[in-house]
């Protein structure tokens, strides 16, 4: 019965110690899991991903995926650097690659691994319009997303395992309603507002990566236009969802614009 009571502070000693302030955004998150383990797996799951799917080479499109990950990768450098964190990509690998798939979507993994599907250029339409989904997947991995969803899942086990402590001595119907109100709790009021929290702050730094590497911010509203259309409205409810509504993301982007302009100004980019 004692050991059961020791987990509670040996958790929290963990967690406190197991921190990491963000250079992009300032704030301290978790990181139980450290890059030494995420990296490496992250690259290997990229490279057996590649193997199993077709990889466009030697086309215009493919060029371009290079192209604007280079300048949004460069965006994110010269951040870091005028910021006092050089060096700070140091573990990266950066990789772009096209990948023929229906599907609308991009992603990129921790440590630079990125991968554009061929399904979205049609909303991409340019350059720039593949600049705003690789600014914001470039994002997701230098706001160590994959790392804080990683720890969260540790921190819900660790949830899990005390309601099933505090139950333990009742019925078995009783253990399964427990769990399950549980698992519907985090996830709407956890798990989901967590992961939304996520993809509208790679929105915002997304849009000043873009910016800096010149790609004008403004026409991130056009894409997102373009794939709320895309998506004949068949969107689930945003408090169901992982991401913010098509109408909220707008939103956020048209008030964020102005900042990511005065941002890109410092490194010389402006636009008209």
């Amino acid at each position: 019965m004692k050991r059961r009571y020791l987990i509670l502070p040996i958790a929290i000693f963990g967690i406190v110690y197991s921190c990491a302030t963000n250079p992009f955004t300032g704030k301290s998150t978790l990181a139980l899991v450290p890059d030494s383990q995420i990296l490496p797996s992250a690259f290997q799951q990229y490279s057996a991903f590649l193997k199993e799917n077709k990889v466009i080479t030697g086309t215009a499109d493919a060029q371009r995926v290079t192209t604007v990950g280079t300048k949004i990768k460069n965006a994110a450098e010269k951040y870091l650097n005028a910021n006092g964190y050089k060096g700070y990509l140091k573990d990266y690998q950066w990789e772009y690659k096209l990948v023929d798939s229906k599907e609308v979507n991009a992603w990129c993994m921790p440590g630079g691994k990125i991968v554009f599907y061929t399904g979205i250029l049609p909303i991409t339409k340019d350059e720039t319009g593949m600049a705003v989904v690789m600014g914001h997947e470039v994002a997701h991995a230098l706001l160590n997303h994959g790392q804080q969803r990683m720890s969260a899942d540790v921190l819900q086990q660790l949830g899990a395992a005390g309601v099933g402590a505090a139950v333990g001595n009742q019925t078995e119907a009783t253990q399964k309603i427990a769990m399950q109100a549980y698992g519907v709790g985090t996830q709407y009021g956890v798990t989901l507002p967590f992961s939304r929290n996520h993809e509208s702050e790679a929105d915002k730094v997304g849009l000043t990566l873009m910016a800096i590497a010149g790609y004008n911010p403004d026409q991130s509203v056009a894409f997102w236009e373009r794939m709320a259309a895309n998506s004949g409205g068949s969107a689930p409810p945003e408090f169901m969802s992982t991401h913010p509504s098509n109408s909220t993301r707008i939103a956020n982007l048209k008030a964020l614009i102005p900042k990511a302009k005065a941002e890109a100004a410092k490194y010389g980019v402006t636009f008209k």
